[in-house]
């Protein structure tokens, strides 16, 4: 028999990049929200009549009964356009938290690859990997069009900083003169960071296209299957 539904309660919402918005909820009625990081939940609410689910990652490690959610706006979407318009002390229904997008332990040295909201899942668990002694290095290699569009980009930049085992890269596929980084789709800042080798675990996380171009790629050059995680944004 499926667990009954949980009530997540609004608390606040901030717009950090255009139509992307970080929110935080609260679960009604439970202290502690277990969950590995990066996991998702899942919310359903009634939508003109129907009832509408959606899949959205967690973007924090676990915080008592508060967690973390970065999404956008989804121009004609039946849900996101509901949770932007939603205010402090609304709720929601939501099942969860689910999902193996996790890490895989012991932490190896990884690729972590994200485009847009992408970036979610990889926020909780770099806040939670990077407070470890392990020492293993980790890449993070994050696409979007605009400079605008790098989400919690101070916060990665800081996180780098601070962490000698992180580097954090990102790239954009329509720079304006002011950007002095990578550019181009992520793809090949990928293949550079690994080189010749296969020793890397590597996390995917962003829409289809791109997450099955470098699985082909990466089995092609050696890489087990076991190796590649991946969570896709259609």
């Amino acid at each position: 028999m499926s667990a009954p539904p949980i009530t997540a309660r609004l608390v606040e919402s901030r717009e950090i990049g255009p139509e992307v918005r970080h929110f935080v909820f609260e679960t009604v009625g439970k202290d502690e929200l277990h969950f590995s990081t990066g996991q998702f939940v899942s919310f359903s609410k009634e939508i003109g009549g129907k009832n509408i689910t959606r899949a959205y990652s967690i973007a924090s490690v676990p915080q008592g009964n508060r967690f973390d959610l970065c999404l956008n706006r989804v121009e004609g979407g039946h849900f996101s356009p509901h949770l932007f318009e939603m205010q402090p002390g609304d709720s929601v229904n939501m099942k969860g938290p689910l999902g193996t997008f996790v890490w895989r332990r012991p932490v190896k040295p990884s690729i972590l690859v994200a485009t847009g909201t992408g970036i979610a899942p990889f926020r909780g668990m770099l806040l939670e990997e990077l407070a470890t002694s392990n020492d293993a290095p980790i890449v993070l290699i994050y696409g979007a069009r605009y400079a605008s569009g790098i989400l919690y980009r101070d916060e990665l930049e800081a996180l780098a900083a601070s962490h000698p085992r992180f580097d954090f890269r990102p790239t954009l596929t329509r720079p304006d003169e002011t950007w002095q980084g990578r550019t181009g789709r992520v793809q090949k800042h990928v293949y550079e960071a690994i080189g010749d080798s296969t020793a890397f675990d590597v996390y995917l996380c962003g829409m289809k296209e791109m997450i099955d171009d470098i699985r082909t790629t990466l089995k092609a050059r050696g890489f087990d299957r076991k190796q590649i995680i991946s969570e896709k944004f259609d």
